[in-house]
């Protein structure tokens, strides 16, 4: 039987990432990918490190900070290992919001315009955000490459039929046989309850578009409102996104959903009316009940880490540390409280008091 110290069933960012932290520790691992590494919700992804989002739960706070400073080394050393360049895209966000939080500052219509010439700014104040961006399809080329290099046996191709945990470690049925592993971990995203149909995830599908914009007047910079946002992809190209559909696992292209997305950025951005839509595409995002990523301990030996929903980018390389503190068995550096599945089962209720004396 094959064997390995860690079995990962995805090879979507969190399950790569993961892989990447664990063979740094001197960990051997095996990932298994139903399709092809990196071709799902991460290669859709609109590729924003986007810790400053307004929108982002109070609750990713503390994953997210730690995730965006370990972007440098993440990035670094996937393009050391795989030999492939993600530059970083934007550094700045125009971020449209109905009412300001506290101790943001409201830009004037003139820095606005220097940042974004035309954008339509009816009904919405900006500030002005300090937050990167990369094409996500430069990491979905890289990362794979990265990990093979690192030395992890990737296997595509082959989904992980089920798994459960034992005394001494977990046994996979795979697509290519029974496989051993001192751990494993489900990693798969909105595929998760194929291997636990207790956790409560399910896809999330969004809709995205690339424009091509001629001309003189481009933006540099992220364009975000809680409605769209448009990402400078460089050559006058914008990604364009997201719709958020319950569609479950339907992957069509609608025409009729791309129109009305384009119709959405250039109402934000007037000036994308003299472009074209190059393409489209759709990704299958894994949302949890309460729109927070689940990353827990799922029986002996067993992890899970799912439920990443439009924050799987930003959150993969802090997912991957804690995820290889705690497989180790080091204490993970933040507090995971918030993510662990317990928060999903109900209050248990208080036993009935014993009656008096009659």
């Amino acid at each position: 039987m094959d064997t390995a110290d860690v079995a990962i069933a995805g090879g979507g960012i969190i399950g790569l990432a993961t892989a990447l932290e664990l063979t740094a520790a001197g960990q051997k691992v095996t990932v298994f990918d139903r399709a092809e590494a990196m071709s799902e919700a991460s290669r859709a992804a609109a590729g924003m490190l986007a810790e400053a989002d307004p929108e982002n739960p109070p609750q990713l706070r503390e994953l997210a900070r730690l995730s965006l400073s370990l972007y440098p080394e993440f990035l670094a050393r996937v393009e050391q290992l795989s030999g492939a360049g993600i530059p970083i895209r934007t550094t700045t966000t125009l971020q449209g919001l109905r009412h300001l939080p506290p101790g943001a500052s409201a830009l004037s219509r003139t820095e606005i315009e220097k940042l974004a010439p035309g954008v339509n700014t009816r009904g919405w104040t900006f500030c002005l955000l300090e937050e990167r961006s990369f094409d996500a399809w430069d990491l979905a080329e890289a990362l794979p490459k990265a990990v093979r290099a690192a030395g992890v046996d990737l296997r595509e191709h082959t989904p992980v039929l089920g798994a459960r945990g034992t005394r001494h470690g977990a046994e996979l049925a795979t697509a290519s046989g029974p496989f051993s592993a001192g751990a494993f971990l489900n990693a798969t995203g909105a595929w998760a309850t194929a291997l636990d149909d207790a956790l409560p995830v399910a896809p999330r599908k969004g809709h995205m578009l690339t424009a091509e914009l001629p001309g003189l007047r481009q933006t540099q910079c992220v364009l975000r409102t809680p409605n769209v946002y448009i990402v400078p992809r460089g050559g006058n190209r914008y990604t364009v996104g997201p719709t958020l559909e319950d569609a479950g696992f339907d992957k069509k292209i609608h025409p009729e959903c791309i129109q009305e997305l384009f119709r959405k950025a250039t109402h934000l951005w007037p000036t994308l009316n003299e472009g074209r839509i190059a393409e489209s595409w759709v990704g299958l995002r894994p949302g949890s009940l309460d729109g927070l990523p689940i990353i827990d301990t799922a029986e002996e030996h067993c992890w899970v880490a799912t439920g990443h929903f439009k924050n799987g980018i930003l959150l993969g390389p802090g997912t991957a540390r804690v995820l290889s503190q705690w497989m180790t068995g080091a204490q993970p550096q933040i507090d995971l409280s918030s993510f662990r599945c317990s928060r999903f089962s109900p209050p248990e209720s208080p036993a009935p008091e014993a009656p008096g004396p009659q």
